[in-house]
């Protein structure tokens, strides 16, 4: 797999790449950001490294136009111990985050959970769109075994439909864009209606056993999901918060 790395301080990227080279990745270097979306465009990595602070197009800018084309995973590098840069990040649409000083060993472990998560993502689609086509041939014959798979793979409430295998969101007819997590969230919340989902659990469903961050994450990305979705006039509020335990979704909520 290759991986990209878009980081100014030369002693810094070449460490982590020798790291990443003896873990088995092809690795690419830039050392701005304008220079980084060249390699972007040409190369097509399987994950980026991307550090908050460059010259000139800064991280920020950089993780907001990868995103504008691709959904290439991205772990971002900040040297800021605050939150604020780590959350404007993660809203962007940045999977995971390091602040400096890190470990190198630490950054491969991080490399390898998230491109193991994408891969496991992209297996789920694609056995979703399989079995998709394969019921156009038998889900019509045995009715009621093909209406319940249809409930599904598109889960319908007032005001919201998400549509799992092409990963589409609308919400009063209106066609939202989610990052993979918003709509992977969203997903987990709306396939059990009513339940409460701590923290924890959320984080285990949609980033995985192995992922090293906090429930902040969890309440970023819940944050960025409903100011797009409540962004739609007359949206359902769907998505709860549980004071001190998590989050849960209603599906008759009002508006």
């Amino acid at each position: 797999m290759k991986i990209l790395i878009i980081e100014d301080e030369n002693n810094i990227a070449q460490l982590i790449r020798l790291y990443l080279e003896q873990a088995g990745y092809e690795v690419v270097i830039a050392g701005d950001g304008a220079a980084g979306l060249e390699l972007h465009a040409r190369e097509k990595p399987d994950l980026v490294i991307l550090d908050l602070m460059l010259p000139a197009l800064d991280g920020m800018e950089v993780c907001r136009r990868i995103r504008a084309w691709a959904d290439t995973p991205i772990l971002m590098l900040t040297a800021r111990q605050g939150e604020e840069d780590r959350i404007a990040g993660l809203e962007l649409g940045a999977d995971d985050y390091l602040v400096k000083p890190f470990s190198p060993r630490e950054v491969v472990s991080r490399v390898r959970a998230i491109l193991r998560r994408t891969a496991l993502a992209g297996a789920h689609r694609a056995g979703a769109t399989a079995g998709n086509g394969a019921e156009g041939s038998s889900g019509e014959q045995g009715r009621p075994g093909g209406e319940r798979e249809h409930e599904r793979e598109e889960l319908r409430f007032p005001g919201l439909v998400i549509n799992i295998p092409a990963r589409r969101v609308e919400v009063n007819g209106q066609r939202v864009a989610l990052t993979v997590k918003e709509f992977d969230l969203l997903v987990v919340l709306a396939s059990s209606p009513e339940r409460v989902f701590t923290r924890e659990v959320l984080l285990n469903k949609v980033w995985g056993y192995d992922y090293l961050g906090d429930g902040r994450t969890v309440d970023v990305h819940i944050g960025t999901l409903r100011k797009k979705i409540e962004a739609v006039p007359g949206a359902p509020r769907n998505i709860k918060t549980v004071w001190g335990v998590g989050y849960k979704f209603e599906p008759e909520a009002s508006a």
